[in-house]
């Protein structure tokens, strides 16, 4: 089998991918109820409901309990990871998120007072807890549903 057959045949990795491909089409789906358009930008975007990052992490850390043991090393390895994604998702990332906020209201007032400003920051970064909890659910059930 070669390389990429072989990554195409891996389980555990599909079962990660479909998790935050079917976040980020959730996310497509709720902005389409709120406004009634199709936001295809939101595909590849950070932030909202539910967290990609958490959906992918958590169905990767589960697939592979299911698939290698919940004793196994792998599985340590991507709790560990799944971890400190969720934890920087929805603390780090959000308080980022909140910062750029500020900023660009201050480089607003700058152009009100006549100042051109070339660009202002991405506001979207982090996630609500509930966002985290939101992907954290989608990848167990993803990941149950794949293994």
């Amino acid at each position: 089998m070669n390389f990429f057959s072989q990554i195409l045949h891996n389980q555990i990795l599909l079962t990660a991918i479909v998790s935050w491909a079917l976040a980020q089409l959730i996310k497509i789906g709720i902005e389409l109820i709120r406004t009634h358009r199709i936001n295809w930008q939101l595909v590849f975007a950070t932030g909202g409901m539910p967290s990609s990052h958490s959906s992918l992490v958590v169905a990767l850390a589960t697939a592979t309990g299911l698939r290698q043991g919940f004793e196994s090393p792998l599985f340590a390895i991507a709790t560990v990871l799944a971890f400190v994604v969720l934890y920087d998702a929805q603390g780090i990332r959000r308080q980022a998120g909140n910062q750029a906020r500020i900023i660009n209201r201050m480089l607003q007032n700058v152009e009100n007072a006549g100042i051109k400003v070339d660009k202002n920051l991405k506001e979207l970064l982090g996630h609500t807890p509930i966002q985290v909890v939101g992907g954290t659910i989608l990848g167990i059930i993803v990941a149950l549903i794949m293994n």
